[in-house]
């Protein structure tokens, strides 16, 4: 293993710098939950090695425009225990909380969850259906871009050379609105979604539903955001027609592969049962919030 170079910037300007003129395989560590056991593993060998939990931009919680900004290196412990955040984003800190052990919370970050670009991570769908925008930084200045256009495919980001998501923001909540977010695993603790299935919706003072956005997790390259499931609800009470057709177009819009954890058969099925119980809870969380 040739020689690690680690380095702990403590601005966003000195991590790009650094990344922009690396040589060699280049890692931000964030948490270093999944970059740490890369490692150990033998799987990858970088030759620098970007700690940025020194950026205080990328570590912090803010209130912004009545809603919040999120560091990209935040611990997954500090925003599950953020009470104004869990109680306006239930079901993305549903989907934060499930990563990990307590211990591996108090490390891992959700920047750190996107760009392992892994299709089973929890917080990706989530973060999708609530329609976060990613903040990036990078060589030729800063740029926004929806999670979805993040990853690419397994293992693999749209972020150019020297580029590094800051935070994300999740805009303010109108009245009636509310996310969920569900998986399925053989154990119920410190495990990788089979599938999962994350939705966020709003719905009008008489119930209806006006927006919608539906994603599922682990049945294909990527987090996908199923258009077809949203438009399943949005114009409906979220009755059992409308969930019978969100349930539907879900498992359609699923990719999944055969592997040791469930086939593509097990995996289409139970995605759009996650996604229809998903959808209950959203609804039912939505009436109660004035």
């Amino acid at each position: 293993m040739s020689e690690l170079r680690y380095e702990a910037p403590k601005t966003l300007e000195a991590a790009v710098a650094l990344l922009a003129g690396a040589q060699g395989l280049t890692k931000v560590l964030a948490g270093g939950s999944d970059l740490l056991v890369q490692m150990r593993a033998g799987r990858i060998e970088p030759a620098l090695v970007i700690d940025i939990k020194g950026i205080p931009e990328m570590t912090t919680i803010t209130a912004e425009n009545g809603g919040f900004r999120v560091g990209a290196a935040v611990p997954c412990m500090e925003i599950v225990e953020h009470k104004a955040f869990a109680k306006t984003w239930p079901g993305l800190t549903e989907a934060i909380a499930l990563i990990g052990s307590i211990q591996v919370k108090g490390r891992a970050s959700v920047g750190g969850n996107l760009c392992n670009a892994s299709p089973a991570a929890d917080s990706v769908p989530a973060l999708i259906a609530a329609g976060a925008m990613a903040s990036i930084a990078g060589p030729k200045g800063k740029r926004e871009a929806h999670v979805e256009d993040i990853v690419t495919g397994p293992g693999k980001t749209s972020l150019a050379k020297g580029e590094i998501v800051t935070s994300f923001f999740l805009a303010k909540r109108p009245p009636h609105a509310a996310d969920a977010y569900l998986r399925f695993t053989p154990r119920t603790e410190m495990d990788i979604a089979v599938v999962g299935a994350a939705v966020n919706l709003t719905l009008d003072a008489k119930g209806v539903c006006t927006d919608a956005r539906v994603s599922l997790g682990a049945v294909a390259a990527t987090a996908l955001l199923v258009a077809e499931a949203a438009a399943a609800l949005i114009g409906s009470s979220v009755d059992d027609a409308a969930l019978a057709r969100l349930e539907a177009a879900a498992s359609a819009a699923a990719k999944p592969i055969d592997d040791k954890r469930g086939t593509k058969e097990y995996r289409i099925k139970v995605v759009g049962v996650m996604a229809r119980r998903a959808a209950t809870i959203a609804r039912d969380r939505a009436k109660g919030n004035p």
